[in-house]
């Protein structure tokens, strides 16, 4: 075959990589990263060990490069740092793979297993730039109702190796994949999606402003008193108000501040509940990053700390070995993480809660859903990041989440993107970048669990563990030609 003989370069897996790169938020090209994965597949088969890992590295490399390249902003050696340690999990990707026909089976199974580190390790995991995140717009993107994001992982790199086992005529490989993925699929057409059991008016408020404001070129008073100008906006009567993650910014407790006076009297004067994010230094050394619930009589009544904190971001591991070689750009105080179930108590019910980071996490918006979160909100601040790679990878996040959970999304961003998700993942009002909006809609509340909120990914992790272990064995049983 022309894969077997034609000795593809280095650079021929780094386009491979760079396929599935343009298939991710902000390009979207989806079948992309069918193609991609199949000129994987090309690259490596029936190669040696080394071969097979270095254009494994290529691929995690032409991937991962792009499609995380706003970190150069804040720093490249960091950039450069964690594209090249995902870079080489890929790499062992290639090395895993079975050089024989049984790699059809085995790199649905790796790249399964691959995600499951890179979004768990290292400091929590990078679940940025994935391919979940790629297949948002793809029909069998409600998979994830199943078993989560692993599985649509598995779904479209099977499907991508239907195609390859097609291009060598092997038909009975082909037909069990697509029996495999057509299963998955009609399960999750009739597996469980939550039921709504009422409605609320929510309006999101986004104060806009420049991309790239950061809290050390930024006075922190200015973001607020943006969004307490574009909340002057909200159509009245509403039930809930949600305003980003951090644009209450204090140097001392929230709770004696001028802030918390000021949004008392707003929840009063919108007669509504209101969700407002919150950073308060609670020492010399420490910081705390939560939403903090306000009743329409103006009580704080409920607060949510971040649990899920953004290494080097919001705290730096090893802060006495990194912070001598970067002391410019690291957060002077390390945030405090939470530990509370990941639900808001509010007048207008049980709102479940992902700040920012957190929604990149299935896990989080799971523990949201099991705690009797009726809806997920999504505060967040893109405003730190250059383009829009980061702004266009959480909307996709957050449609996932959705979809994962059977809810409603409300993501609230400072500088956009500000937008509804349906649980079926349609996104409705994506505001703009940098404009000055808000945004209301009647959604539901829903209660119920998705087989995804009820098992988590210890399932589909089991089975891709299980399927590479068969590839293996039917790799000794049949030895590939030389």
């Amino acid at each position: 075959m022309w894969a077997r003989t034609s000795g593809l370069p280095a650079v021929g897996s780094v386009a491979a990589g760079g396929l599935v790169a343009l298939s991710m938020p902000p390009w979207g090209w989806w079948p992309l990263a069918l193609v991609g994965l199949v000129a994987l597949e090309r690259l490596i088969v029936d190669q040696p060990l080394w071969a097979r890992a270095w254009r494994g590295f290529g691929f995690g490399a032409g991937w991962l490069l792009p499609s995380t390249f706003w970190m150069a902003d804040f720093t490249l050696p960091g950039y450069l740092a964690v594209g090249a340690v995902f870079s080489v999990l890929y790499g062992l990707v290639g090395a895993a793979c079975p050089p024989g026909r049984s790699r059809w089976l085995a790199l649905p199974s790796l790249f399964v297993l691959a995600g499951a580190i890179r979004w768990r390790w290292p400091f929590g995991g990078v679940p940025l730039a994935t391919l979940p995140m790629s297949q948002i717009d793809t029909p069998w993107a409600t998979t994830v109702r199943v078993l989560g994001p692993l599985l649509l992982v598995g779904v479209v790199a099977s499907i991508a190796m239907v195609l390859a086992a097609a291009l060598d005529r092997r038909w009975q490989a082909a037909l069990a994949l697509v029996v495999a993925v057509l299963g998955f699929w009609g399960w999750a057409l009739f597996a469980p999606r939550g039921t709504a059991v009422g409605t609320v008016d929510v309006a999101v408020v986004q104060g806009g402003g420049p991309q790239r404001t950061r809290a050390a070129n930024t006075e922190p008073g200015v973001v607020f008193e943006r969004h307490l100008e574009a909340s002057g906006l909200v159509q009245q009567p509403v039930d809930l108000v949600v305003w980003p993650e951090d644009v209450v910014d204090v140097p001392g407790l929230f709770v004696s501040s001028e802030e918390r006076v000021r949004l008392g009297e707003l929840a009063r004067a919108l007669n509504a509940t209101l969700v407002v994010g919150v950073v308060e230094d609670t020492s010399d050394t420490e910081a705390a990053n939560f939403a903090a619930v306000f009743t329409p009589d103006g009580s704080l009544v409920d607060r949510y700390d971040k649990v899920r904190l953004v290494p080097f971001g919001e705290y730096v591991p090893l802060r006495s070995l990194i912070e001598p070689l970067a002391p410019d750009y690291l957060p002077a105080r390390d945030m405090r993480p939470g530990g509370a179930p990941a639900v808001l108590d509010t007048p207008v019910g049980p709102l479940g809660i992902s700040i920012s980071w957190e929604i990149f996490f299935e896990d989080r918006a799971r523990d949201a859903i099991g705690n009797g979160g009726e809806v997920l909100l999504n505060p967040t601040n893109g405003a730190s990041y250059w383009l829009t790679i980061v702004q266009t990878q959480q909307i996709a996040s957050s449609r996932l989440r959705a979809l994962e959970t059977g809810r409603w999304v409300v993501q609230s961003a400072p500088t956009g993107f500000s937008a509804f998700v349906d649980p079926d993942g349609n996104v409705y009002q994506r505001t703009g970048v940098s404009e000055r909006k808000v945004i209301q809609a009647q959604i539901e509340l829903r209660t119920g669990r998705t087989l995804a909120t009820r098992i988590g990914p210890w399932p589909m992790i089991a089975l891709a563990a299980a399927a590479l272990l068969a590839a293996w064995v039917a790799r000794q049983r049949t030895p590939a030609p030389p």
